[in-house]
């Protein structure tokens, strides 16, 4: 399609309301352009500058959540690489940090046993504060994660705890 097409066809589509236009009155006139001009203005401001508006309105929270998080993720970037940067556990070693660790946060909410490179964990009626310290310290101390967990919520005196089965990583023999 050409541009003198296009222009003679909106033409032909203003023309009735040109010739609408010129049959108003003056007064007419006035206040059907002070309607569009009012129309406009709120099509601006709907579109174009309430958005705006809302964003200046909320960039410097939006600044201080992305902050926060960027002060996150680096305090745990830098957990990490202090994490690797710490010499390697021997199987014996990390089999009495995850003990140790077991008997002190846990006690007897969990009973621990180690098979090859796997250590299992039974839970029973452990807390959930306690069994979210203990695998700090698992991860820590021990440098043993979750290969697998089976845990069961369960509530006693209206307290939150958990039953089930965790099944730890352990450096090679």
């Amino acid at each position: 399609m050409t541009e003198t097409d296009t222009t003679g066809r909106l033409q032909r589509v203003l023309a009735p309301v040109r010739e609408r236009w010129s049959r108003l009155a003056d007064q007419e006139r006035q206040l059907l352009s002070l309607v569009l001009v009012v129309l406009a203005a709120t099509v601006l401001w709907l579109l174009v500058l309430a958005p705006a508006r809302t964003t200046l309105r909320t960039a410097d929270a939006q600044a201080k959540a992305l902050g926060a998080q960027l002060q996150h993720m680096q305090n745990l970037q830098a957990q990490a690489q202090s994490l690797q940067k710490q010499p390697p556990l021997g199987w014996e070693d990390a089999l009495k940090a995850l003990n140790t660790a077991t008997q002190q946060t846990l006690g007897n909410t969990a009973q621990l046993s180690a098979n090859g490179e796997r250590a299992t964990v039974t839970l029973q009626g452990a807390s959930a504060d306690a069994l979210a310290q203990w695998l700090v310290q698992a991860r820590v101390n021990a440098r043993s994660v979750p290969a697998e967990a089976r845990l069961v919520r369960a509530s006693q005196n209206g307290v939150a705890t958990w039953d089930g089965v965790l099944l730890m990583t352990l450096p090679q023999r």
